[in-house]
């Protein structure tokens, strides 16, 4: 997984034989406060390794399991609340897109656009978001086989940007249960793109909760270190300062106070794992 290719985003590097990196923070946009206090303990907790992380928070969830379910701050106030967390900490940004208009508006923002798990076959707006020219952190659709994340990847290169991570988010294995097929890793890197592995969403349980998603945060570490092991470029981990209270995917987000430890652990697998 050593020989993809090499995404810059802002001063750092992703993929390669680049250092591990880390896409961080909470689900979602709660308020400005809110954002700004998690970006300031995730700049903490990455210091001490000098870990470099890209901060990850969505303004709108579009896919949540009820009508009933927070979906978040919208569009304008969260692209601000991005643009100031960026400017305040010096560290790039990345937010999901969930329609074509979104695209351009959001890039004028963010460092790196997300196409979330299930839009992943959506060509117009793969396209879109391509067009942009931003890095593209897409995610594999858990319906999909590892090996279609290539044609996933064709639709944004056809565009002439080729600024493409894939992230491996988990399988679907029956009903409201997610699984981790490691061989998938290794098959997505045959693409030559970084890839990223989300360690929150792999441990989701999709709906598990009638009206809302379930989740096992106690293997979030253990799934993170085998696909460090692996040699992926970036680990994706949402967290929280109150995760059992959080408004959007708390059973599988981690409490930022675990956040250093879990970081440091990782980042000795991937000097390991590349060598370095």
């Amino acid at each position: 997984m050593f020989n993809s290719s090499v995404v810059k985003i802002g001063d750092i590097s992703v993929g390669g034989e680049s250092p591990l990196v880390f896409i961080l923070g909470p689900c979602q946009i709660e308020n400005r406060d809110h954002a700004l206090f998690m970006a300031e303990k995730i700049v903490k907790v990455c210091e001490p390794s000098s870990s470099k992380f890209i901060f990850k928070s969505s303004f709108d969830k579009a896919n949540r399991s009820s009508i009933t379910s927070s979906r978040g701050i919208g569009i304008e106030e969260g692209l601000k609340i991005l643009e100031e967390v960026k400017s305040t900490f010096r560290c790039p940004v990345i937010t999901d897109v969930h329609t074509v208009p979104q695209c351009d508006i959001v890039a004028e923002v963010v460092d790196v656009l997300q196409i979330p798990a299930f839009l992943s076959r959506q060509t117009d707006l793969l396209i879109a978001a391509g067009e942009t020219g931003k890095p593209i952190n897409v995610k594999k659709g858990q319906f999909l086989a590892p090996w279609e994340m290539a044609n996933v990847a064709e639709k944004i290169a056809s565009t002439g940007n080729n600024k493409i991570l894939l992230c491996e988010r988990g399988t679907s294995f029956g009903y409201n249960t997610l699984v981790n097929d490691f061989r998938g890793l290794e098959i997505m890197a045959e693409t030559g793109y970084p890839v990223v592995f989300d360690a929150t969403h792999s441990v989701q349980q999709p709906g598990g909760r009638g009206n809302s998603s379930g989740g096992e945060r106690q293997f979030v570490a253990a799934l993170a270190r085998a696909a460090c092991a692996v040699g992926v470029a970036a680990v994706f981990i949402e967290t929280h300062q109150d995760p059992d209270n959080a408004p959007c995917d708390g059973p599988n987000m981690i409490d930022v106070e675990d956040l250093q430890s879990l970081i440091e652990k990782l980042r000795l697998i991937d000097e390991l794992s590349k060598g370095s």
